[in-house]
């Protein structure tokens, strides 16, 4: 579970990116989060884009994306959903201490 001083700055860090995978009508499948997951375990900070045709909610969408990829959820702003999982092999992002 991320804390609030995490959150915020992994929201920072995501503000430039742009995102790598969409959902669209067909929404969240096998293929989805494999695909998720591989993107995680390369770049641990993603954007998802959830299209127009997507007929689920995005809280719906960001919960089985975070169940199906074991990540945590940053942000839903808009159509766009943020998730944060640190790599098993290639870690990249140093989170803030928890706590004081």
């Amino acid at each position: 579970m991320l804390t609030g001083k995490q959150k915020r700055y992994l929201r920072k860090e995501a503000h430039s990116l742009k995102p790598i995978l969409q959902v669209g009508k067909g929404g969240i499948n096998e293929n989805v989060i494999k695909q998720a997951d591989d993107a995680l375990e390369a770049h641990e900070l993603i954007k998802v884009s959830v299209l127009q045709n997507n007929m689920e909610e995005n809280e719906n969408t960001a919960e089985q994306l975070t169940a199906g990829t074991k990540s945590n959820l940053v942000q839903i702003i808009g159509n766009t959903i943020i998730l944060y999982r640190p790599s098993r092999n290639n870690r990249q992002i140093e989170l803030p201490e928890r706590g004081r």
